[in-house]
């Protein structure tokens, strides 16, 4: 399976603090924010994934993550002139995906929760190695108004999906994370552009739906699902991870452990990473991670 992580737009709901930087640069508490959604990829078994940002913050994101190397990944990054709608990443991406399984993820999104791990490789078996409809995934919100929401019988096919519906048939939201088969870029290319000129993620979906061939998984209760598209909501975020991270002792979307728990590096590789940057908290928790998994084996 292939991945992309669409970190494009202008971030028109957090200026001024994005005019100057992109939003998915943006801390949430100890760590960026495209650090959350990669590491959501990543927990799903994925390894190569396309970055897909603007002209103008590419060069950030390639200082930041390099070619992905260090963690045991293939980064390429491509770029969105302008924000043309969420399914637009399968024709930007369509030579990355090669027809193969994608995984999309919006990078201004925050997925935590127990299992969650097995949770998306059991989703991503669902599709098959040759990949067969879609899996979203919902959550349940107390406006769903406010989403595109999602209904599902009792077999979790997808039998319903509307886009901010003024009487919704469900309170399960749609999340900014999709399992597609290898027909997703050749759908996306059959959208017709909504009325804001955009390609929308639920038309693609819909599409799907209407084939028999969507699955909605529930993330359920004791879920965090986050959108840190505005200032309460980036605010909020970087609360709930430091209240975890300083009551548990652990670190949420850490790449480096991610990786090393994955398999894709091994603990001496993950240990060089802590080292570059053991002046802080952040580092020194990379190597005792290291340390540890190395005393376990």
């Amino acid at each position: 399976m292939k991945g992309i992580v669409l970190a494009g737009g202008t971030g028109t709901r957090l200026h001024p603090i994005t005019r100057g930087v992109s939003k998915q640069l943006l801390p949430v508490f100890d760590k960026p924010m495209i650090y959350y959604p990669l590491s959501t990829l990543m927990l799903a078994g994925v390894r190569e994934i396309l970055v897909i940002t603007t002209p103008e913050d590419a060069p950030s994101f390639h200082r930041l993550l390099a070619d992905g190397s260090e963690l045991g990944l293939d980064l390429t990054y491509a770029t969105q002139a302008e924000p043309n709608g969420i399914a637009e990443a399968f024709l930007i991406g369509e030579d990355h995906i090669a027809g193969e399984n994608v995984a999309l993820v919006l990078g201004d999104n925050i997925f935590h929760g127990p299992r969650f791990s097995g949770m998306l490789r059991d989703a991503r078996d669902g599709l098959g190695p040759d990949g067969d409809g879609c899996v979203l995934f919902g959550y349940p919100v107390k406006d769903p108004q406010r989403y595109g929401v999602g209904e599902a019988d009792d077999q979790g096919r997808l039998i319903s999906i509307e886009e901010k519906p003024e009487k919704p048939r469900s309170d399960r939201a749609i999340t900014g994370l999709y399992l597609y088969d290898g027909q997703a870029a050749e759908l996306a290319k059959q959208l017709r552009p909504s009325a804001r000129g955009e390609l929308e993620i639920t038309d693609l979906n819909r599409t799907y739906m209407e084939q028999g061939r969507a699955r909605l998984v529930d993330l359920g209760r004791g879920f965090a699902w986050l959108d840190t598209g505005t200032h309460e909501s980036l605010i909020e975020a970087g609360h709930y991870v430091q209240v975890l991270e300083n009551r548990q002792g652990i670190r949420i979307a850490c790449l480096e452990e991610v990786a090393l728990r994955m398999g894709f590096i091994d603990a001496d590789a993950c240990y060089a990473l802590g080292e570059k940057q053991a002046r802080n908290g952040y580092g020194q928790y990379v190597m005792n991670v290291a340390k540890s998994f190395s005393a376990t084996r």
